[in-house]
């Protein structure tokens, strides 16, 4: 363990995205007294180790801006971290030292689709509030069995994701041919019914689907078929490493269509590929590569300050909306901690309703709506941005040759 410590409306989300069911919740279960921490399990070692790095920066130093002002009801609030390698089963057994040894009020998640799925049901039976903060996967929120009680997100959806990244690749693709690469995981496996509505919905046919295994290195193969079948945009979902598997092998077989990705990509992508990375766009919900609000300039003073060795400027942000996502979605947790006047799991939870909160990714008014799965994601798409890589750093796509209005 390391022991460390929009306004936007609610009554739609996207025209060209079905409603979902709403669902009704089940009554509270008895109170739980909690201890003031939050428990996080993220990727400390491991392929995304940079993840769970620069959640525990964001989230830190949020937490040291909470407590200066005297902590919340009147204590400060600790982080507890464990890492989970990127594993599953190793989240779940976190979740259960979070919920039952260190009886935290709530859980953060970290990076990985497959690892918040797996704690869908020991959060249910341990009554443990959890945060999301970068995992899009559709069904971490909206459940199957339409009874989700436990688990929130400030960060993206990917069945909203797929509305908004077939929008900006029809807009790209000068052929109309646009195509998928995704990869073998739950994430990437779980992205492709939500695209292919999202494509039916725009009218769009997605002309090639091409997928790998994560043991994979050389994708030509599935590049040629691409760049056979005429693909000149693909709407990409994959994270850094095999991602930039896949630009060499573009390379090595002359292919360059336009990308624009799920945001699997962090800077790591662009230090492994260099020039290869130049003009793929990665959906996000904050870009600090550009004009900052005052509340974002102070977040990353604060962060630089505290992490003198790890950030100099802000293209050292290595997972740039994750990290906003986990500064707002600190700050929503103890306003809801200071709704429920409490430190009691089932208050949090009910609280978190009734938060407001003006964040640097949105506007939370509420924060989260009780009765709907789908609105127990707190980021609209009307906030998703889709920042560009230029001259190895992401920055937001205005700046960028690759603005269509350039």
């Amino acid at each position: 363990m390391l022991g460390v410590k929009e306004s936007l409306g609610r009554r739609g989300v996207l025209g060209m995205c079905a409603a979902l069911a709403v669902t009704l919740f089940a009554e509270p279960v008895l109170a739980q007294r909690a201890e003031p921490c939050i428990g996080a399990s993220w990727e400390m070692t491991g392929p995304l180790a940079n993840t769970g790095a620069s959640l525990r920066i964001a989230v830190e130093t949020a937490l040291d801006q909470i407590n200066a002002a005297g902590g919340v009801l009147g204590k400060p609030v600790r982080l507890v971290i464990y890492d989970d390698v990127g594993e599953p089963a190793r989240a779940v057994d976190n979740a259960r030292r979070i919920g039952e040894r260190d009886n935290c009020v709530i859980m953060m998640g970290g990076g990985r689709t497959p690892n918040a799925i797996a704690l869908r049901e020991p959060l249910a039976e341990m009554g443990l509030p959890w945060m999301g903060v970068i995992s899009a996967g559709t069904t971490v929120i909206e459940h199957q069995n339409g009874k989700n009680e436990w688990m929130f997100r400030i960060s993206m959806k990917d069945r909203w994701v797929t509305c908004y990244l077939i929008d900006q690749a029809k807009r790209r693709s000068a052929s109309g041919r646009i195509g998928m690469v995704y990869e073998g995981t739950a994430w990437g496996q779980g992205a492709v019914p939500d695209l292919e509505a999202a494509a039916k919905s725009a009218g769009v046919t997605l002309v090639a689907k091409e997928t790998w295994n994560l043991g994979d290195q050389d994708m030509s193969a599935q590049m040629i078929r691409l760049r056979d079948a005429g693909v000149d945009t693909i709407i990409l979902w994959a994270v850094d490493r095999k991602s930039a598997n896949m630009l060499r092998s573009m390379d090595r077989i002359g292919y360059r269509p336009r990308i624009v990705s799920a945001w699997g990509l962090t800077t790591a992508f662009a230090k492994a590929v260099g020039p290869l990375a130049e003009g793929v766009m990665v959906a996000g919900t904050f870009n600090w590569n550009g004009p900052l609000s005052p509340k974002a300039q102070a977040a990353f003073d604060a962060m630089k300050a505290k992490f003198p060795d790890r950030i100099h400027s802000t293209t050292d942000l290595e997972v740039p909306s994750g990290m906003a996502n986990a500064w707002d979605a600190t700050f929503v947790i103890a306003e809801g901690l200071k709704v429920a006047g409490d430190y009691d799991r089932v208050k949090l939870r009910d609280a978190l309703y009734r938060v407001t909160y003006d964040g640097i990714v949105a506007t939370y008014n509420p924060a989260f709506v009780r009765g709907d799965q789908e609105k127990m994601d707190a980021i609209l798409p009307t906030a998703y941005k889709l920042p560009a890589f230029n001259d190895g750093v992401l920055k937001p796509i205005e700046a960028t040759p690759y603005d269509l209005r350039n």
